[in-house]
Parts: structure tokens; C-alpha cells; sequence
């Protein structure tokens, strides 16, 4: 992991649209103020849409069995199975 460079509270100011497009590229900050160290600027996560299969069939055998029957159970339990005419009054 590298050091996060720093950068004044008046290069944030100043150059904002630089940094900025730094950070949306990856880059983190560490923002000082009259030489003390006051904050990062972080990217932030992005979330991903998709998993690589290779990556799901790894994360699924270690994954716990699953009981079709206590799964069922469990729907059963919150679901209202003989819901009435919702438009019946």
C-alpha cells in the first residue's frame, strides 16, 4: 500500500478540478491544515455488477448446505399462503 501524498487545504482550494479527477481515477489524499493532518479524500467504492463465475464457484463450496425443506418452512412462516381478494372489501 502506497503513502497517500498530502496535499493543503489551499492546493484543495486552488486546484480542485485536478484533484478531483484524480480521486474519480483512484487516488487518495490526505488534506493537512497549517501542517496538521485533518482528513482524507478517498474514492469512493464502486460496487460491482457482476462476479466472475470462477470467482462464484469458489465462494460456493465452502458455502453451507442448503435444506430445501427448512427453506420452504421459512417462507411458509412469513408468507400468507391464502391471501383473500385484495380488491374485496
Amino acid at each position: 500500500m502506497q503513502p497517500q501524498p498530502e496535499i493543503t487545504q489551499r492546493d484543495l482550494r486552488n486546484r480542485s478540478k485536478e484533484i478531483m479527477d484524480a480521486v474519480q481515477r483512484g487516488q487518495a489524499f490526505v488534506v493537512t491544515r497549517d501542517g496538521h493532518r485533518i482528513g482524507e479524500l478517498i474514492p469512493l467504492r464502486r460496487r460491482r455488477r457482476f462476479v466472475p463465475r470462477a470467482e462464484f464457484a469458489a465462494m460456493s463450496r465452502t458455502a453451507p448446505a442448503i435444506s430445501v425443506d427448512a427453506f420452504r418452512a421459512d417462507q411458509d412462516e412469513v408468507s400468507d399462503q391464502y391471501a383473500g381478494d385484495p380488491y374485496a372489501r
